[in-house]
């Protein structure tokens, strides 16, 4: 059965979470966690959600440009989301704005995110279940490979989604049974002072997490303070990695990470520029064996291959919303495969613990088939507002069983926080 998408509409919705300084760091002081996002509709009555992540300002612009790309789906029958991905990557004024990279890429990204939230929900299937029973063949179909295949080509895809294969039910079954391992940042922001933290920290024992997270990078000596405080409520061995934000150079971040090393560090996530590989490489030759974990702020699959060639990351963190959507991250899960890297990703934000958790589900499912040494961020807020929102049970992310992507806001959500007008920005 065809459908044809005849309606497109955006929203700049904007949650005021600066004022309890909740996703506070060193570089982001004071976020407003806000979505860029979009509503596809069909002939048929369905419906497909999507969203660009951002911290407040300039949610605008990023609206802005998921509007510039209703030409390319509306009065669409879209099947082939393969094709249509490239189509808008490949487009030669679009990709003069990146190419495949910064505001009209996040754009891209959600319109692809809604299309494979339309798709699933028409399957009758969450996300993460549709990708895990596609054929290998179709898997490969979904990727884009240039520039990929001096690391990846697809001839290496199909072999590794080939291997995989056998167990594939049983790895379905196993997460409706016990779901998949989450880690939580919610005790860490660098706004929160000592007594939340050691109360934050407690409550995610208490909850069953078997890893922590803590922002650091402003002041070293209220790092380290922070440190022993959350190392005296864990205890000794357990995982706490910590976040920079992007705050440091290459020495800064050798020395900094040195500063805290006493005290047990499980990985730093983001030390340098996102963009800076061979920083990267050199942070962790300075800093091993503690590891380097990044990928939220990597622009595309050409980044992450080239960190995975230099050895330069020991954790994949990848973005649902900043790359290319699902299909180019389905390229970045199977470079991580091919590099044998285990992938850890990013989900502090709105709406981004969502739409992760399908995408690692499938990666166990279906490419890596392995839970070891994997975890998903948790950050406790704002789910609320979605019609699907996570589920966190002993530390572990409940598997999805609602069709979709899990992308879908209450309406009254989208109205009350819409930028300037909604009920909660009136007044500010």
């Amino acid at each position: 059965m065809t459908y044809r998408i005849v309606g497109m509409e955006t929203h700049d919705i904007r949650f005021p979470t600066s004022r309890e300084l909740d996703g506070s760091d060193a570089m982001n002081p004071d976020p407003d966690y806000s979505a860029a996002y979009v509503v596809l509709t069909t002939d048929d009555g369905f419906e497909g959600h999507g969203f660009a992540f951002t911290i407040g300002r300039g949610n605008d612009v990023q609206t802005a440009a998921i509007s510039a790309l209703s030409p390319y789906v509306v009065g669409r029958d879209v099947e082939d989301l393969g094709a249509l991905y490239k189509e808008m990557v490949y487009d030669s004024q679009l990709r003069w704005l990146g190419p495949e990279k910064g505001v009209m890429h996040m754009a891209i990204s959600a319109v692809v995110n809604a299309l494979w939230d339309l798709k699933a929900k028409r399957a009758g299937k969450p996300l993460w279940l549709l990708l895990g029973e596609m054929t290998p063949e179709e898997i490969v179909g979904l990727v884009d490979f240039r520039y990929l295949s001096d690391a990846l080509t697809p001839e290496d895809a199909l072999a590794i989604l080939r291997a995989s294969e056998p167990g594939r039910r049983e790895r379905i079954e196993r997460l409706k049974a016990g779901g998949y391992p989450a880690y939580t940042t919610s005790p860490g922001w660098l706004g929160y002072d000592d007594d939340k933290l050691r109360r934050l920290c407690k409550e995610a024992l208490d909850q069953g997490f078997t890893q922590i997270k803590l922002k650091v990078g402003a002041d070293l000596a209220d790092d380290v303070r922070r440190f022993r405080v959350a190392r005296e409520v864990c205890g000794p061995g357990f995982p706490i990695a910590i976040d920079a934000n992007q705050r440091w150079d290459v020495a800064s971040a050798i020395e900094w990470v040195g500063a805290l090393r006493e005290y047990g560090v499980h990985w730093v996530e983001e030390p340098t520029s996102p963009d800076d590989v061979l920083g990267h490489k050199a942070i962790a030759e300075g800093i091993a064996p503690i590891a380097v974990a990044t990928g939220e702020h990597v622009q595309n699959r050409i980044v992450f291959k080239q960190l995975l060639q230099a050895g330069a990351i020991s954790y994949l963190q990848l973005d649902s919303a900043r790359v290319g959507g699902v299909n180019e991250n389905i390229a970045i899960l199977l470079l991580a495969a091919r590099f044998g890297i285990p992938v850890c990703p990013h989900a502090g934000g709105v709406g981004l613990c969502e739409l992760v958790q399908h995408l690692s589900m499938f990666d166990y499912v279906a490419v890596s088939g392995s839970m070891e040494n994997r975890v998903i961020e948790y950050v406790d807020h704002l789910h609320e507002h979605f019609i699907h929102p996570v589920v966190i049970d002993n530390g572990n992310y409940v598997a999805p069983a609602a069709p979709g992507f899990s992308a879908e806001m209450h309406a009254a959500s989208i109205a009350a926080h819409a930028f300037p007008g909604g009920e909660v920005w009136r007044d500010q």
